[in-house]
């Protein structure tokens, strides 16, 4: 049972002190911090605990919400979840907001709930639309390739989507360089206002630099918004001495395994000591260290608690390295 709707009037100086982006050579700007709905916006999380998370990320300026229609558990539920918020607090607030969703991994059963088809897509965002209480989405994704699908099919409904009023843009997520030049080709020869690409990248994770996302991206001028950028909570500092019992890797091997935890330690320790040197946190160090970058937009990144949204904004505080702190990064990381 929700509790009644309570007036919400946000921070009058939300916007004093968050950095806010250009996705590439668009008119779209994003917060430099933007608040995923992946893992706590479910039905297993407490209403009251999504509506401090919100009005935390809003009071300092993070204007982003990020939503997927896959997003839970179960399935569908984050948007649900999104929609009361939006309907009960941020009616008078819809134009200061980007909310985004997603389609492409399986939402629902039989051959037309997944992938990258016409049929899905245009279905999915509508399924999308009624659960989050929107006429229209700002960012609509194509959430993964699917390479059974014909790309041009694929951009042809994400055009399609931007033409009926439902999307203002469309974004690519998981794609790599190569397919992301291809998909670029056909959305500009369809006019469509393609901004910006979701694709995990961390100080661990640098894949985005070897499949040629992230150079391809900054040549033909779009956003890139990273998520994973904590590594599932390895570059916290929640594993600097172990595995904490009630922690994401002890309980939910889904996402972090004790493994993982155990084959990066050394590295973990290792960024941590440059964190000290900087007088940051390891999870502040690692956000700063995306956020140094031009070719990034907007770091993406959940929370369970609103400190914790507190503690990912203070990483604006410092985002300048030294070529030499880049280095030694890089050799531990890569090493």
């Amino acid at each position: 049972m929700f509790e009644p709707t309570a007036a919400y009037t946000p921070a009058a100086d939300r916007y004093a002190t968050m950095r806010y982006n250009r996705c590439g050579d668009s008119g779209l700007t994003l917060p430099a911090i933007s608040l995923g709905f992946w893992h706590n916006f479910g039905d297993i999380t407490p209403f009251d605990q999504m509506k401090r998370l919100v009005f935390t990320a809003f009071d300092h300026g993070i204007t982003h919400f990020d939503l997927a229609n896959n997003y839970g558990p179960e399935p569908g539920q984050a948007e649900r979840n999104c929609g009361l918020l939006l309907d009960r607090y941020f009616r008078a607030h819809r134009d200061e907001l980007i909310v985004s969703t997603k389609a492409g991994y399986e939402m629902w059963e039989g051959p037309y709930g997944t992938g990258g088809s016409r049929k899905y897509l245009l279905a999915s965002l509508d399924q999308s639309l009624g659960r989050l209480g929107l006429d229209y989405v700002d960012v609509f994704y194509h959430h993964c390739p699917d390479p059974s699908t014909p790309l041009e099919e694929t951009m042809g409904a994400l055009a399609q989507a931007v033409a009926s009023g439902k999307a203002l843009y469309v974004g690519l997520s998981n794609y790599d360089g190569e397919r992301l030049a291809r998909a670029s080709a056909i959305l500009d020869g369809l006019h469509v206002p393609f901004v910006i690409n979701q694709n995990c990248y961390n100080i661990l994770d640098r894949t985005v630099e070897r499949n040629g996302l992230k150079e391809t991206a900054k040549r033909l001028g779009k956003g890139l918004i990273t998520f994973c950028p904590l590594a599932q909570g390895l570059l916290t500092g929640r594993y600097l001495d172990g595995i904490p019992a009630d922690s994401r890797a002890a309980h939910d091997p889904r996402f972090l395994r004790p493994e993982d935890v155990e084959r990066t330690h050394a590295k973990i320790v290792a960024l941590n000591e440059i964190a000290v040197e900087r007088g940051q946190t390891l999870a502040e160090m690692s956000l700063a260290w995306l956020l140094h970058d031009d070719t990034v937009t907007s770091v993406l990144a959940g929370a369970s608690k609103p400190e914790q949204i507190l503690s990912n904004i203070k990483a604006l505080d410092n985002t300048d390295f030294s070529d030499d702190e880049l280095a030694a990064i890089d050799r531990i990381a890569l090493g």
